[in-house]
C-alpha cells in the first residue's frame, strides 16, 4: 500500500508542483531517494527546510527580497509534504506550521508585498493574503484552492493575475490549510464567500465594487457556489472542478477519499460519502448570473468532463468553456495554454 501511494503521487503529481512554484530538481530528487509514502512528508520538510535556510541567510545579509523568494518557496516545499498527509496529524501539522510561518515572513518582502488577514467566520477563523499591484485602488481577485492545496500554493497563480493589474486575494476557506482544523468542509460556500467579500470591503487600496472568484479542482466548485449567492461578485472562474461530487466518489484515489473524509469530519467512510454527496450544483448552477469561465481537461481523472458542460450550460450568465484535450485534473500540464487566457478574461471582466 505505502508502494502504490508513493507511486500515484510520482506518476500522478510532477505537473502540478512544477506549475506552482516547486523547482523540478526538487521534486525529482524526492522522486529518487524515498521509496515509502510515510517518507513523503520528512523528504519535503527537508526541501522546505533547505530553501528556508536561504531565505533566513538573505534576510540576515539584508537582500530583502531573495529572502522572500527563498521564504515563498519555502513554503510551498513545506506544503506539498503535509498536503495529503492525513495518517499522521501531528507530523502534517508541523509542516503546515513551518510553511504558514515562511509564507507570513515572505509576504512583506514580496514585489507586490502581501498581507496577512484573519476573518472571523462561524465561531472560527479564515485566513488570507492580500497582494495588491502598486498604484490606485485595483479590483481583486478570491483565489480558492482545492481540497488538498492551501493559500500557500497559490504564488504563481497570484503573480498571473497581479501582472494584469488586479490584487489578489488566496484564501483558506472551511476544510483548508489554517481553517482545517476548526472548521470542516461544507458545500454551501457562498456563506464563506459572502463572508470573504465583506471582508474585502473594509481593505484599503481595493475596488470591492469589482470582485472576481477563481478556484481550482474543488474550489472549482466552491467558486461558482460563491457567485452563485453573492451579486458582487462581478466575473468566476472554475478550473476542474466537479458539477458533483458524490457521482465520482468511488473513482476517487484513496488518499483523497481519506483527505475528504478528516477534513469533513466524518467518522466512517460512509458519513464520508454521504457528505460527499452533499457536494452538487444541481439547482445552484442556474443562480449564476456574473460571466462565467469553465477550463477543464479531457484526461481529467478524477471528476468527468460531462460535469463542465452541464455547468456551462446551466448557468444564466454569459458562459465559455475551454475544453482542453490533453489536460489532466487542473491542467496542470498544460498551465501554459489556460493560466495567460484565465487572467486575460477575468482582467478584461473586471475592466468593464
Amino acid at each position: 500500500m505505502q508502494g502504490a501511494q508513493l507511486e500515484t503521487a510520482i506518476a500522478h503529481w510532477s505537473p502540478r508542483f512544477t506549475a506552482n512554484g516547486v523547482d523540478a530538481s526538487d521534486f525529482a530528487e524526492v522522486a529518487a531517494t524515498i521509496d515509502r509514502w510515510d517518507q513523503w512528508c520528512d523528504a519535503w520538510s527537508a526541501i522546505g527546510a533547505r530553501h528556508e535556510a536561504l531565505g533566513r541567510s538573505a534576510l540576515t545579509d539584508g537582500r530583502s527580497l531573495s529572502a522572500g523568494e527563498h521564504l515563498a518557496q519555502a513554503a510551498t516545499a513545506y506544503h506539498f509534504g503535509k498536503f495529503l498527509l492525513v495518517h499522521d496529524a501531528a507530523r502534517a501539522r508541523a509542516a503546515h506550521e513551518h510553511a504558514v510561518r515562511c509564507l507570513t515572513d515572505a509576504l512583506p518582502l514580496l514585489d507586490p508585498p502581501g498581507e496577512r488577514h484573519v476573518i472571523a467566520f462561524d465561531g472560527a477563523h479564515l485566513y488570507g493574503v492580500l497582494r495588491r499591484p502598486h498604484g490606485p485602488a485595483r479590483p481583486v481577485v478570491v483565489l480558492v484552492p482545492g481540497l488538498d492545496s492551501t493559500k500557500e500554493e497559490l504564488r504563481l497563480v497570484e503573480r498571473s493575475f497581479l501582472d494584469r493589474g488586479l490584487a489578489t486575494f488566496s484564501v483558506d476557506g472551511p476544510g483548508q490549510g489554517e481553517a482545517e482544523h476548526a472548521l470542516a468542509i461544507r458545500p454551501d460556500w457562498e456563506v464563506p464567500g459572502r463572508a470573504i467579500v465583506d471582508h474585502l470591503e473594509r481593505c484599503e487600496g481595493i475596488d470591492a465594487s469589482r470582485v472576481g472568484v477563481w478556484g481550482v479542482s474543488l474550489g472549482g466548485y466552491y467558486a461558482p457556489r460563491v457567485a452563485s449567492g453573492d451579486e458582487r461578485v462581478r466575473a468566476c472562474v472554475a478550473l476542474s472542478g466537479p458539477y458533483a461530487l458524490g457521482p465520482s466518489w468511488d473513482a476517487l484515489p484513496s488518499l483523497t477519499r481519506d483527505a475528504f473524509a478528516v477534513r469533513s469530519r466524518s467518522r466512517s467512510a460512509e458519513e464520508a460519502r454521504a457528505r460527499a454527496a452533499t457536494l452538487d450544483l444541481s439547482g445552484v448552477a442556474g443562480r449564476i448570473r456574473c460571466p462565467l469561465l469553465v477550463v477543464f481537461g479531457a484526461r481529467d481523472r478524477l471528476f468527468p468532463p460531462e460535469g463542465a458542460v452541464r455547468l456551462t450550460e446551466e448557468a444564466s450568465g454569459p458562459t465559455r468553456l475551454v475544453m482542453l484535450d490533453d489536460g489532466n485534473h487542473g491542467c496542470a500540464n498544460v498551465v501554459y495554454r489556460h493560466r495567460p487566457l484565465t487572467a486575460d478574461w477575468m482582467a478584461a471582466q473586471l475592466s468593464r
